[in-house]
This record gives structure tokens, C-alpha cells and sequence, in this order.
């Protein structure tokens, strides 16, 4: 009989070879032998959040062993990945990041972690577009006549729960010529969104996470902020129908392990979470929320984050634009 270990290993090398990483990053055959701690660094309830708790079920599963979801919310998601890159580089402290915190914030922030050179990135899991969602009781019933109170004077105040929330908080500011709008802080996705269920604030822009929201009454959705409209809400425009250039934001989501992480660790997650996504239990709760699902190898997630890294420099130095 194949003993325990053993079987774990057999079961490593031939997802190696069925996603093209080579058989030698196979994991150790112990890992993981103890629950391994997944940073969160968002309350519970937003993008980065739901997206970890999907993921980290199924590699629970799927190893056998505990991945517990620590949220560890604060400061757009600085707090949390800086306690991640703090970790010990062992494979039991992971990051499950999003564009904003990983690429932006670096940016925006003095932060003491570098984009890529404070993590060994593992595997780009999807993408996330966004939605005008408003309070159920804001005079305005569409994204241009919200546009027209702001520009009356009216008080408006928008929700952000993350830095590239309140980049593209300010950038539709400038846009529509809007400054009097209060970009109104918020420890996360998921407090940035009940802030406009609870009417604390007049709208925001959100993930999909709000779908629910939207279908049962509790938020309005104004405009979508993709290149054609969301299946999920074929009657709402697009901001580009709404003549609103300058607005093609979008962000992911993806695992990480602090820097100096094995390499056989970060392939053997890679492996795993290569499997997760092709679940079709996993991709029907994505489509869901209107994710975009993405599967990858490091070295691809790592592409991206440097690319993303760019794209935000020269963004914030053409823009001038900066946060709080």
C-alpha cells in the first residue's frame, strides 16, 4: 500500500506535468503538514475576500490540510501585506492580494514592501471589473444625472475601500469635473459597499460582490466600467455609452508567499490552484460575480504585476493625482 505521503507526492509530480511546470518543483512531500495562514489584507466580504475563501476551500480540500483566511484589513490593504512580507518565507504564510494593495498602493504610499520584490508571486486567479452602484433613495436614477448634482454643487460623497478604488474615485472627479465630491475612506471593499446600503455615502464604485445588492433593491447600478455591458446586467450602460472617457480601471486577484519562499513550495501551489481553476463549481460562483477566471504560472503572474506596476507610475505621474 502507497503510504500517505507518498501518494501526496505521486499526486504532485502529475499535476506538474499536466500544467507545464517542471516535475522537479514538485513540493516536499510534507508540505503542507500544519494549517497555513492565507493574509487577507480587506475585511471580510469584498472582492479579494470571497475570492480567497473560494480558492482556499478547494486547496484545503485538495491537500488535505487547513489554509485559514486571516483578514487583516487597514490603510487600503498596506497593513496586511506588509505583515505578509514580513512572514517567515516558509510556505505557511500566504498573501491573497488584489492589483490596488500589491501594485498601487507601493505607488500611492511609503510603503515598507516592494510590488514584486518583496513576494514570490504563485498564480493570477482573476480579473475584476467594476460597477456605479448608489444609494436605493439618491435622487439621481442615472450616472449622468449623479453627474449634474455634482456639478450643481450638491454634496456628494463616494465610498472607497481600497487605493485603486480611490484612484478611480479621483480620476472620475477630474473627469467629470466634479473636486467637490468627498472621497470618503474606508478600511475595505466589503464596509465600502454597506456603506452605500446603509446610506452612509451616495454611491461608489464596486466590484461585482454587490450583485446581490443590486438584484434585491438595496443599491441602484448606475454604469459598468467594462468595454461592453455585464451579462449580469445587460440594462445598465457602460460609462463609455455614457460619454465618461478615462474610466477603463480593472483589477485582479492572485496568491503570493513572501519573498524567499522554495521555489517547490510556490510551484506545488501553483499546480493546486491551476486545478482549482478549471472546477466548474468554482468558475459558475466566479461567473457569478462577473470575475473574469485566469489561470497561470508565476512566472506569468509575476509579468504582471511588474507591468501593472508601470501602468500605475506613469498613470499617477501623468494625472498628478495623490490620496489623502
Amino acid at each position: 500500500m502507497v503510504n500517505p505521503c507518498r501518494r501526496r507526492f505521486l499526486a504532485a509530480a502529475a499535476a506538474a506535468a499536466a500544467c507545464e511546470l517542471p516535475l522537479h518543483a514538485a513540493a516536499a512531500p510534507s508540505y503542507p503538514d500544519k494549517p497555513v495562514r492565507v493574509i487577507v489584507p480587506f475585511p471580510a466580504g469584498g472582492t479579494t475576500d470571497v475570492v480567497a475563501r473560494l480558492a482556499m476551500q478547494k486547496l484545503g480540500e485538495l491537500t488535505g490540510q487547513s489554509f485559514v483566511v486571516d483578514n487583516k484589513g487597514g490603510a487600503n490593504g498596506v497593513i496586511g501585506t506588509e505583515l505578509a512580507a514580513r512572514a517567515a518565507p516558509d510556505g505557511y504564510t500566504l498573501l491573497m492580494n488584489t492589483a490596488g494593495a500589491q501594485t498601487l498602493s507601493p505607488v500611492l504610499y511609503k510603503t515598507s514592501y516592494e510590488a514584486l520584490g518583496s513576494f514570490e508571486p504563485v498564480s493570477h486567479l482573476c480579473d475584476v471589473r467594476f460597477v456605479v452602484i448608489a444609494r436605493k433613495d439618491l435622487p439621481a436614477g442615472s450616472l449622468q444625472e449623479l453627474i449634474a448634482m455634482a456639478r450643481q454643487g450638491k454634496p456628494l460623497s463616494a465610498s472607497s475601500g481600497s487605493s485603486m478604488i480611490s484612484l478611480i474615485t479621483e480620476q472620475f472627479k477630474q473627469v467629470v469635473e466634479a473636486p467637490g465630491i468627498v472621497n470618503a475612506q474606508y478600511k475595505g471593499t466589503g464596509p465600502q459597499m454597506q456603506a452605500v446600503v446603509a446610506g452612509e455615502v451616495d454611491f461608489s464604485f464596486d466590484s461585482f460582490t454587490s450583485v446581490e445588492m443590486i438584484r434585491s433593491g438595496k443599491v441602484k447600478a448606475l454604469a459598468v466600467l467594462l468595454p461592453q455591458r455585464a451579462p449580469a446586467f445587460p440594462q445598465v450602460p457602460t460609462v463609455g455609452e455614457l460619454g465618461v472617457p478615462g474610466m477603463d480601471f480593472s483589477s485582479w486577484s492572485g496568491l503570493l508567499a513572501p519573498k524567499g519562499t522554495p521555489q517547490e513550495i510556490v510551484n506545488y501551489l501553483a499546480q493546486q490552484m491551476d486545478r482549482i481553476m478549471q472546477m466548474p463549481d468554482v468558475l459558475a460562483k466566479l461567473a457569478g460575480y462577473n470575475y473574469v477566471p485566469r489561470r497561470s504560472t508565476p512566472q506569468e503572474f509575476g509579468r504582471l504585476i511588474a507591468a501593472d506596476h508601470e501602468r500605475w507610475k506613469r498613470i499617477v505621474k501623468e494625472t498628478g493625482i495623490t490620496l489623502g
